[in-house]
């Protein structure tokens, strides 16, 4: 995959492993009332708070449309670690996820949709010192009319520094490490036929991502 850099020059990235992080919030609290929400509607608690979900390096992508299998299906708005072989870059991500199918296994579901990744990436190194100052929003669209679903900031996310540490030789060149999410604002329906996610540096370089929702036609059975 290719990323522009603020600086104007490009990084090309062969993606060879997919990892996707959860229930990774910084605050504890909100991320077992998290926890206890999602047991409620029937999703199972993970093992250990945060998780790791391995994936399929296939599911890393840039599509202007994500097909889906029915129409409970929704994106989450996180960052990219990418890992290459001299250092490390970080994106704008959007994990999109069959919501119907996270009952049964949310491993399975993340393995169902694509992971998103933005347009620009910064040097971790060069932002590392004021990565809680980074914006995440997203918005979801319905027809012609778009709502924000997502507002905060990278300050409510464990940092990449945690990641880097925690996991050490296991992110190898070609990895690509998703952040977790932020909360959903309430009132909300996240089940649209587009999604689009921005995560912005404080001097106003934004990452990006736009995508359509597509509902594809039932199975003949």
């Amino acid at each position: 995959m290719r990323f522009e850099l603020p600086d104007g020059s490009a990084r090309e990235v062969a993606v060879r492993y997919a990892l996707n992080a959860g229930y990774a919030g910084r605050d504890t609290a909100e991320v077992r009332h998290h926890v206890d929400e999602l047991a409620a509607l029937g999703v199972p608690a993970p093992n250990r708070v945060p998780t790791l979900y391995p994936l399929s390096a296939s599911l890393v992508s840039r599509p202007g449309t994500v097909q889906v299998a029915h129409g409970q299906t929704s994106g989450e708005a996180e960052w990219a670690l990418i890992v290459t072989p001299d250092d490390y870059l970080l994106t704008v991500a959007c994990d999109h996820t069959d919501r119907a199918l996270e009952v049964h296994g949310v491993a399975w579901s993340k393995q169902s949709a694509p992971d998103v990744l933005g347009d620009v990436a910064w040097r971790l190194a060069e932002i590392d010192d004021e990565l809680d100052r980074f914006t995440l929003r997203a918005w979801v669209r319905h027809g012609e009319r778009e709502e924000l679903i997502q507002d905060g900031t990278l300050a409510q996310l464990l940092p990449p520094a945690y990641w880097i540490k925690e996991l050490g030789t296991r992110l190898v060149p070609g990895t690509v490490l998703l952040s977790g999410t932020i909360p959903m604002l309430g009132g909300v329906d996240q089940f649209g036929d587009g999604w689009r996610v921005e995560m912005t540096d404080p001097r106003g370089v934004s990452s990006r991502i736009s995508y359509r929702v597509e509902e594809l036609a039932p199975a003949w059975d």
